[in-house]
């Protein structure tokens, strides 16, 4: 069973409601309370960091991805007997190193 982070963040609404409400029940334990309520409170940060995480690992598996085929295509440029077999690999990491272009091009969106 997947937990989705909108399930991670009901139970933590839900958790921090009932805290307070033993807060204002207890006051006497309120610095408990404040402590507990603090600890949950870091719940959206590690979601926003673990959403964070996931694209960067999507990033790197597509990185990977690819640079693999470029490899490949090499080789096989290389079995075929292509004068420059190298030249996928070159091009893929010129690309690489080219800075990043605005998005949409020379595209007017005003």
């Amino acid at each position: 069973m997947a937990i989705t982070l909108l399930a991670v963040y009901a139970r933590n609404d839900e958790a921090r409601r009932i805290v307070a409400g033993f807060a204002a029940a207890t006051p006497v334990l309120s610095p408990l309370w404040q402590q507990l309520d603090r600890a949950l409170a870091d719940v959206p940060a590690l979601g926003s960091a673990l959403t964070r995480l996931t694209a960067d690992l999507a990033d790197s598996r597509l990185d990977q991805a690819n640079l693999v085929a470029v490899i490949r295509a090499a080789l096989a440029a290389d079995a075929d007997g292509e004068a420059d077999p190298l030249y996928y690999l070159r091009d893929e990491l010129q690309e690489r190193q080219a800075p990043a272009g605005p998005i949409g091009g020379d595209v007017d969106v005003a």
